[in-house]
């Protein structure tokens, strides 16, 4: 088989070289982030698990890997004037950081009410920002699609854009590194470029680990269509879990994680909820609820997770109203 553009010697996207020269780039911008021991977690599931603790990145989440390879690499075949993001946060927020350590223009269409923290990190940036009347995720992309037919405008669409996966692929590439003999990986899924990251650089660099996604249940969409093996869209996805509100699939995406993912579970919002509290009081790590669904699906047993399990914390841009609920505060 001739492996295509961005592929490895299986057909895996993104190639396994890719994702080694954005680990290479982005080592020159910030550190690795740690890997840490759980004992809670472990004594309380007789499993060895460790935390991987994305929120230590520049903007309180994982997205700064990929939005940051995926604008640096546009930036070597294009004039980009401004880049734009439509986003419920953390990937809006990864934007703006990369755009003004590149020293551009960021436009970031979120929807209305969203998480105040994380609108907070964005303005903190600079980037402009643009709500829209709806309050999930659609009306928000429409916009920004409308506003990117103008020259010299890049739209960085996170669930689609070919160069940014492999930026979060280098959390793999990390955590093989830390824990070498890993058995499996739990991520938190939500326009799949985290998981299709992980998963394809882990499946060329140790093909023997499970990879697990996880969605909320409230935002099925992925899930749903991982287990039928086609596109299944929600009319809603209503979930504390901004990070994982997602609703409309792409094809691309549905097929890369069926070839890519071991399997995937759903977690309720309560769930998230305990899972944040034992996160917070017995592991110290704070954790927003997407950060936290890969805790509350080890907790709650929807899979085969066996020994040695890696729980990505993908991040901790929690508001103050959901941690107040979380952790029983007046």
């Amino acid at each position: 088989m001739t492996a295509g553009p961005g592929q490895g010697e299986e057909g895996i996207r993104p190639a396994l070289a890719a994702t080694r020269e954005a680990r290479g780039f982005l080592a020159r911008h910030f550190a690795a982030t740690r890997l840490i021991a759980a004992p809670f977690l472990s004594e309380r599931t007789g499993k060895r698990i460790y935390l991987k603790l994305e929120a230590e990145l520049p903007t309180g989440s994982f997205k700064v890997r990929g939005a940051l390879w995926a604008l640096t690499t546009r930036l070597k075949s294009e004039r980009v004037e401004e880049v734009i993001a439509s986003s419920t946060g953390n990937h809006g927020a990864a934007v703006a950081y990369a755009a003004k350590l590149l020293g551009m223009k960021a436009r970031i269409f979120l929807p209305v009410g969203c998480n105040p923290v994380k609108r907070g990190r964005i303005a903190s940036l600079g980037a402009e920002i643009v709500e829209s009347g709806g309050a999930d995720l659609a009306a928000a992309f429409e916009l920004a699609a409308d506003y990117s037919k103008r020259p010299g405008v890049y739209f960085l669409n996170d669930a689609t854009d070919a160069d940014l996966p492999a930026g979060p692929g280098t959390i793999s590439c990390e955590i093989l590194e830390q824990l070498p003999d890993a058995g499996t990986i739990v991520v938190p899924m939500g326009d799949t470029a985290l998981i299709r990251g992980i998963a394809a650089a882990a499946k060329q660099i140790a093909p023997r680990v499970r990879i697990i996604g996880v969605q909320a249940e409230r935002a099925p969409a992925y899930y749903r269509s991982w287990r039928e093996d086609r596109v299944v869209g929600t009319e809603t996805c209503d979930t504390m879990a901004d990070g994982l509100a997602t609703r409309t699939p792409d094809a691309a995406n549905v097929r890369d994680i069926k070839s890519l993912v071991d399997d995937v579970v759903l977690v309720s919002e309560e769930q998230m909820l305990r899972a944040i509290e034992i996160l917070l009081v017995e592991e110290h790590v704070l954790a927003e609820p997407a950060g936290a669904a890969s805790t509350a699906a080890l907790l709650n047993a929807g899979a085969e997770f066996g020994d040695k399990v890696v729980l990505v914390v993908s991040g901790a841009n929690i508001s103050r109203e959901v941690l107040r609920r979380a952790v029983g505060a007046v």
